[in-house]
């Protein structure tokens, strides 16, 4: 089987998973995408309900701030074979007191290496968030904060962001230096491999 035949089995056995179907509040749903071309990877930590129900990542507001963060449209976006979107957590994990669960753990160790193995076009991965950055970066600072500020220790595989998230426009607000140095960094990176 050729190499893109194998990322096909594998995806598809991905979004077959039920390896933590018994911790999910709903029927289990794998989200992500992939395409051999890819070059740029957005690894973000888990669906929310919006994903969860379209299948489609990033298909809410964190998305629309992710894509004007890479100036970017959701054409492009969502092309395959220039962006793989793989989350640390497939499945939407069900809700906590102040948001989302965490993603579960049992994803990014079962499927990530198996499907970056396959992915081997990847010019720059994106971490978005914590739980991405701990899964990925060896010599991850101890917050946030210090992680993002220090994106260029991670390059120029890695590139931490924060969470797009709207809940985030208070840590946005009191970190500008974001918006003035690892933007136009992002932008200019992402710009490039397409």
């Amino acid at each position: 089987m050729n190499k893109a035949g194998q990322l096909a089995a594998l995806l598809k056995e991905v979004r077959a998973c039920r390896a933590c179907e018994k911790y999910l509040p709903h029927e289990p749903n794998p989200v992500l995408r992939a395409q051999l071309k890819a070059r740029i990877l957005v690894v973000g930590q888990a669906p929310g309900t919006k994903v969860h129900n379209t299948g489609i990542p990033w298909n809410d507001p964190s998305g629309e701030r992710l894509r004007a963060w890479m100036h970017v449209d959701r054409d492009t976006f969502y092309d395959e074979s220039r962006f793989a979107i793989i989350p640390v957590g497939f499945c939407y994990p069900g809700k906590g007191k102040t948001g989302d669960l965490p993603p579960r753990p049992e994803c990014a160790p079962l499927w990530h290496d198996k499907l970056l193995a396959l992915l081997s076009g990847i010019r720059l991965t994106l971490l978005i968030g914590r739980y991405a950055q701990k899964f990925y970066l060896q010599n991850q600072k101890p917050t946030l904060t210090e992680t993002v500020q220090c994106w260029r220790e991670y390059g120029p595989k890695y590139l931490p962001l924060p969470h797009p998230s709207p809940r985030n426009l208070n840590w946005l607000k009191k970190n500008p230096w974001f918006g003035k140095k690892v933007l136009p960094e992002l932008k200019a990176r992402v710009a490039a491999l397409l």
